[in-house]
C-alpha cells in the first residue's frame, strides 16, 4: 500500500496532467508506485514514449512484448488514465475521481513505539581465538590479458573485480561510445573485407549507416539526448577519417579482413586464456597475418612507448593475441593499435612489426610473465592484495571509494 505522501503526489500530477496535457506528467504517473504497473515495465514504456511522444498510443499498439499479467496491468492503466482525462469533475471532486479510478488507499506512516525500559544484566562473552590468516581462494576460472593488466596496474583492483566480483558502476558514455564504435566497424568490414578505391563512395555511405545503427542500439548508454547526438557526430567524423586511412593503406599494402571479433584462446602451462581480437588481416602480398585492436580511449602514442609497456609488463594485450594466433598456425608479422578517439586527427595506427619494432625476446618474456602471474593468482597463496602506489590509476577506478589504503591524491596544480 503506498504512503499518503505518494498518493498525494500522484493525484497532484494527475490534476496537472488533465489541465495541461503535459506528456511528461503522464510518464511520471506510469512510473509511480500508485499506477498499478510494475516499475520496470513503467520505466520501459516511459523511455519508449519519451522518443515516440504518445504513451497511451504506444501501449495500445503493444509496442513492448509483455507477459499477459503485465500486459493487462498497462492496459488497465490506459483505461484509468482516459477515465481521469475525460472526467468533468473539478477540485476535490476530481481528486476523488483519481483516487477511485486507481483504487488508491493511503497508508499513514506508523508512529514509532516507545521502547520499554527493562533492566538487563550484561553478560560478558568468552574471548574468541582469532582465525589463522589464510590466502585468498585460488582463481579457478579462465584468464585474460585485461585481467593481468588490471593486476599489474593495481593488485587491489584485481581483488575487487575478479576475486570479490564486486559490483562496478553501470558504465559511462565513454564505454558506450567504445562499444558502439566497435560494433559499427564490425558490421562495416562484413560488407567491405577488401577496401578498394573504386568503392570509395559506397564505403563512406555504408560507414555512416553502420555508425548510425550501432549508436542507436547503444542509445541507453548516454545520459542525455544532447550527449548522444554529440557522440554520434564525433563518431561519424572519426569513422570517415578511418575510411580515409583504409583507402590509403589499400594503395600502400593491400589487405583482406579475415575475421572480426575473432576468438583468441591459448593454453599456457595448463592455464586457459581467452579473449577476442577486433580484426584479423591478411597481407595480400606476403600472406602474413596482422592483428588489429581498435582503441577509442587513450593509448600509447608511439610504437616505442607501447613496446616499453610490454617490456615493463604493463600491457599483455597484443602479446597475448600474438601467441594465440601463432598457436592457431598463423604467421603473425605485425600487431596494430588503431586510435579512434579524436575526430579532429587523422587515423595514425601504432604498428609493431614482429621481429623489428617489437622483439621476439620481448614477446617471449611477456609470455613467461603471463604464466608466472596466472600461476600465482591460481595458487591461493596470496594473503594480501596491495593497492597501487600510482595515484593516477585511482582516478577512474570504480573501487576507489571502498579502497581505504589507496595512495593520496595528487596535488591539484593551477596556472597563475
Amino acid at each position: 500500500m503506498p504512503e499518503a505522501a505518494q498518493v498525494r503526489s500522484f493525484i497532484d500530477d494527475a490534476v496537472r496532467w488533465r489541465k495541461t496535457g503535459d506528456e511528461a506528467l503522464l510518464l511520471r504517473l506510469i512510473r509511480s508506485s500508485c499506477s498499478g504497473v510494475p516499475h520496470d515495465v513503467g520505466a520501459a514504456y516511459a523511455t519508449l514514449a519519451g522518443r515516440t511522444g504518445d504513451l497511451l498510443d504506444a501501449i495500445d499498439r503493444g509496442r513492448l512484448a509483455l507477459p499477459p499479467p503485465e500486459r493487462d496491468g498497462v492496459l488497465l492503466f490506459v483505461r484509468r488514465a482516459r477515465l481521469v482525462r475525460e472526467s468533468s469533475s473539478e477540485g476535490d471532486g476530481f481528486r476523488s475521481v483519481v483516487a477511485e479510478a486507481f483504487e488508491l488507499t493511503a497508508k499513514e506512516p506508523e508512529r514509532p513505539s516507545q521502547p520499554q525500559k527493562t533492566a538487563v544484566e550484561i553478560e560478558l562473552a568468552e574471548p574468541v581465538e582469532p582465525e589463522e590468516a589464510s590466502g585468498v581462494p585460488r582463481w579457478q576460472k579462465h584468464f585474460s590479458a585485461s585481467a593481468l593488466n588490471a593486476y599489474t596496474e593495481c593488485a587491489r583492483k584485481w581483488f575487487y573485480r575478479y576475486a570479490c566480483a564486486a559490483v562496478e558502476d553501470p558504465g559511462s558514455s565513454a564505454s558506450a561510445y567504445g562499444t558502439a564504435f566497435h560494433l559499427a566497424l564490425e558490421d562495416f568490414h562484413g560488407d567491405f573485407p577488401r577496401p578498394r578505391g573504386v568503392d570509395r563512395l559506397a564505403m563512406r555511405n555504408r560507414m555512416r549507416e553502420c555508425v548510425t545503427w550501432a549508436f542507436e542500439r547503444n542509445r541507453d548508454g548516454f545520459e542525455t539526448r544532447v550527449e548522444f547526438e554529440l557522440q554520434v557526430r564525433r563518431a561519424q567524423r572519426t569513422a570517415q577519417r578511418y575510411v580515409d586511412w583504409l583507402l590509403a593503406q589499400e594503395l600502400e599494402a593491400p589487405f583482406e579482413v579475415l575475421g572480426r571479433e575473432v576468438s583468441a584462446e591459448l593454453d599456457l602451462d595448463g592455464r586457459a586464456f581467452v579473449g577476442f581480437i577486433d580484426r584479423l588481416d591478411r597481407d595480400e602480398r606476403t600472406g602474413n597475418v596482422g592483428v588489429v585492436d581498435y582503441k577509442t580511449g587513450s593509448i600509447a602514442t608511439s610504437a616505442a612507448e607501447y613496446c616499453e609497456k610490454v617490456r615493463r609488463f604493463r600491457d599483455f594485450q597484443l602479446p597475448f593475441y600474438y601467441w594465440a594466433r601463432t598457436a592457431a598456425g598463423d604467421r603473425v608479422s605485425k600487431l596494430v593499435l588503431i586510435p579512434l578517439k579524436d575526430a579532429l586527427l587523422d587515423v595514425r595506427p601504432v604498428v609493431l612489426e614482429v621481429g623489428k619494432t617489437i622483439k621476439l625476446d620481448d614477446l617471449e618474456r611477456s609470455r613467461e610473465k603471463m604464466i608466472e602471474l596466472s600461476t600465482l593468482l591460481a595458487s591461493g597463496e596470496i594473503r594480501r592484495f596491495e593497492p597501487t602506489k600510482n595515484a593516477a590509476a585511482c582516478t577512474y577506478c570504480a573501487y576507489q571509494t571502498a579502497c581505504a589504503n589507496k595512495p593520496p591524491a595528487e596535488a591539484q596544480r593551477f596556472g597563475s
